[in-house]
């Protein structure tokens, strides 16, 4: 009996030990996990312009300061309305016209309430929702949105027409919009700065040395570090636009 007892408690150990050895090989193993693609469904709703009516000539549209250090260079009219404060130029640059707290600069910043309402009031059945990281994505023409926050972080965008240059995009974004340092936004398809247009509910950042593209009305404040460049327009509704050596042309 007492032999029994003692091959059965052996046997129990063993089973336990093997058990232990297990779970211990389980528990160190790397996980490994493959990301899915992300697949942007091609929209078949149309999406038509946004008019920016006399903000159409901005490059620069702010609501409390305009701000630049180094050598920016501005391409298109600079606003600024209801503030007054409007540094750094010179050494800034702008090949066009300056308009402060003006009745041409309250007039464009009631058409940018207007466009800005249009764009963010948009909708449509097959709107393709977006969240945080763009980079590495193509969008085709059609209507975006987020409910939180957007940056061009892990790679470039790209934005493809299809071979239409009247193709328009549109990008409803709740909160912020970043990118990182030297990230780029591509036009492919006969896709023009034009006809991309990103309202933003709060503020945009663009990295140092990033390159954008599109007309940007953020509810707040547009800040460009050292280098960053657009072709379109920085339009801010409330707050600042502050530039730090940068190249943004109207488109």
């Amino acid at each position: 009996m007492k032999t029994k007892n003692v091959i059965t408690t052996i046997a129990l150990a063993s089973i336990a030990l093997v058990a232990g050895c297990k779970k211990s090989t389980t528990t160190t193993s790397p996980a490994t996990t493959t990301p899915n693609p992300v697949v942007i469904p091609t929209q078949t709703t149309v999406q038509t312009s946004i008019s920016l009516a006399s903000t159409s000539t901005f490059a620069i549209l702010a609501g409390s300061a305009i701000n630049s250090t180094g050598a920016t260079n501005i391409n298109g009219d600079l606003g600024l309305s209801p503030g007054s404060s409007v540094g750094g130029f010179p050494p800034g640059v702008l090949v066009g016209t300056q308009h402060i707290n003006d009745p041409i600069a309250a007039q464009a910043k009631l058409d940018l309430t207007a466009a800005y309402n249009d764009a963010a009031g948009r909708t449509c059945t097959d709107i393709v929702t977006l969240s945080g990281n763009l980079g590495g994505l193509t969008l085709t023409p059609g209507l975006y949105k987020s409910t939180s926050s957007l940056a061009i972080s892990s790679g470039d965008l790209t934005f493809d027409a299809k071979g239409n240059a009247n193709a328009v995009f549109i990008i409803q974004i709740a909160s912020t919009l970043t990118t990182t340092s030297g990230r780029q936004v591509i036009l492919s398809g006969g896709a023009l700065a034009s006809n991309i247009f990103w309202q933003v509910g709060s503020s945009a950042t663009f990295g140092t040395t990033s390159v954008f593209k599109g007309t940007v009305m953020a509810m707040q404040s547009i800040t460009f570090d050292t280098g960053a460049s657009i072709d379109g327009r920085a339009l801010a509704r409330t707050g600042a636009v502050v530039m730090a050596g940068n190249a943004i042309t109207k488109q």
